[in-house]
């Protein structure tokens, strides 16, 4: 299952370094469907590309959201130019379904 979305880049809170995306509830909802297989915390591996960057990595459901949410490596916003803020074309793969 691949998805393919624009989302706004956030911190975690305020002073925090970590930044994520949000999956809309559809998306969450259409892999929460497709998938049985969950890591830790209820975690999603994924395969992830943003621009020419690809890696690996797992969504994280947020309950406060009620969707998925996604981090950005600080390397990926260096190397795309995207920080927060600022909205990126996200396109995931689930890795296990």
């Amino acid at each position: 299952m691949q998805i393919t979305f624009d989302a706004e880049l956030y911190p975690w809170d305020a002073n925090s370094s970590w930044v994520f995306v949000t999956l809309s509830v559809d998306d969450s909802d259409a892999i929460d469907d497709a998938t049985s297989m969950t890591g830790g915390f209820g975690s999603v591996k994924v395969d992830v590309q943003i621009g020419d960057t690809q890696w690996s990595t797992s969504l994280f459901p947020s309950k406060e959201l009620g969707a998925y949410v996604l981090p950005i490596k600080k390397a990926v916003r260096s190397a795309e130019g995207i920080d927060v803020g600022m909205t990126a074309t996200i396109t995931i793969e689930l890795v296990h379904v």
